[in-house]
């Protein structure tokens, strides 16, 4: 099985469509590109890492407190991205993303 599946996989990377289609989602090299990756996939990790108890701590204490549905969903929210802290694998997904615009 894991040789099948390491031939697909080279047949894969030699196929020229499949190339195209990888360069395509390549973002640009540009101050647009590396802000993308930098504020979508490291920044809220980080805040994750450092304020995420007082975020759930914060939104556990509002959640009763909410009056409308949005403003609870919003809570809610807060409580699923920040209640487990940061993330390692978000962080190395975007320095591969970042290496991968630079090169």
């Amino acid at each position: 099985m894991k040789h099948k599946l390491k031939a697909k996989a080279q047949q894969l990377a030699k196929n020229p469509i499949a190339q195209k289609a990888l360069l395509s989602m390549k973002p640009d090299k540009s101050l647009w590109g590396f802000l993308g990756i930098v504020f979508f996939f490291i920044v809220p990790e980080i805040i994750a890492f450092i304020w995420g108890v007082n975020i759930t701590a914060y939104a556990k204490a509002q959640l009763p407190l909410a009056t409308f549905f949005i403003d609870e969903q919003y809570y809610k929210l807060l409580i699923m991205l920040f209640e487990e802290g940061g993330s390692w694998v978000n962080i190395g997904i975007g320095i591969v993303l970042l290496i991968w615009l630079f090169f």
